[in-house]
């Protein structure tokens, strides 16, 4: 866990790519490395993080509030990937980027973020509670998650269940500026699982063998700061499976029940016949 924990950590790390990282067209140009996976293909979470971290370097000011993610190819873990960030439009208050993650064998994947600088005003809420933190031996390990996760759920089953799953995480100690890319990081892992759990026979082991599936689009609303190194509880419902397509949704709350980010899911999903 300690290894692939540093390793995320270091592939956030983006760092100018060319000659001064930027063109005469406002696109500054970023390069950031793989995880260390010993796997062929990238995985999303990882591009899904290094796109907020490459919105953060270019806007540092502001907060990234929205971004919506298109994964046009599979990416490749054998080389780096370049981030050209584009500025569409930078006010006192909001920006907008648009960036763009390439590979040499073409555009793997593209992202609009919405940037705000914080700012005050009321605070209303309409949520189900998060319910009390899962007692430690509840503890789970998910291979691509690198820190603490609790759940009583187990998306590994074969036996036809309701389309929901939850889970408590807490990071290591870390800054909360990481808050945003680590959290953009957990939220692609499991709702592709969570789709398949009506269905019969199936869980998201099967991927490769008893169906085929690919991340499409991925979308992320954060709604005010939170730390990622105190316990949150990730909340996700799939609603649909259908045209070998499936979506989900899911919140972010902390443990006192604020909610802090949002995100919804389209997956490509092809069950073998």
């Amino acid at each position: 866990m300690a290894d692939l924990w540093s390793d995320l950590l270091g592939s956030l790390e983006l760092r100018p790519s060319g000659a001064d990282g930027q063109d005469s067209t406002s696109t500054a140009r970023l390069e950031g490395r793989n995880l260390d996976l010993e796997y062929h293909r990238l995985f999303g979470g990882q591009l899904l993080g290094q796109f907020i971290e490459a919105a953060r370097a270019v806007c540092p000011e502001k907060s990234v509030k929205s971004m919506h993610s298109v994964f046009s190819k599979e990416g490749r873990a054998d080389g780096p990937v370049h981030y050209e960030v584009t500025r569409q439009h930078e006010g006192r208050s909001f920006a907008s980027l648009l960036i763009t993650a390439r590979q040499p064998h073409g555009v793997i994947a593209s992202a609009a973020v919405s940037m705000h600088l914080p700012e005050g005003g009321p605070e209303l809420q309409d949520i189900s509670a998060s319910g009390p933190l899962l007692p430690d031996d509840s503890r789970v390990d998910f291979s691509l998650i690198p820190w603490e996760i609790r759940t009583a759920g187990d998306l590994n089953r074969t036996a036809a269940s309701p389309p929901h799953f939850e889970f408590w995480m807490r990071t290591p100690p870390v800054d909360a500026q990481l808050a945003p890319a680590l959290t953009a990081y957990a939220t692609d892992l499991n709702v592709i699982g969570t789709a398949l759990l009506p269905l019969e026979g199936y869980s998201q082991t099967g991927n490769g063998t008893a169906f085929n599936s690919a991340v499409t689009t991925h979308t992320v609303w954060f709604h005010q700061p939170f730390r990622t190194d105190e316990w949150l509880l990730v909340r996700q419902h799939s609603p649909l499976l259908a045209g070998s397509r499936s979506f989900g949704r899911g919140d972010v709350l902390t443990e006192d029940n604020r909610l802090v980010a949002s995100f919804t899911q389209e997956a490509l999903v092809r069950i073998k016949a």
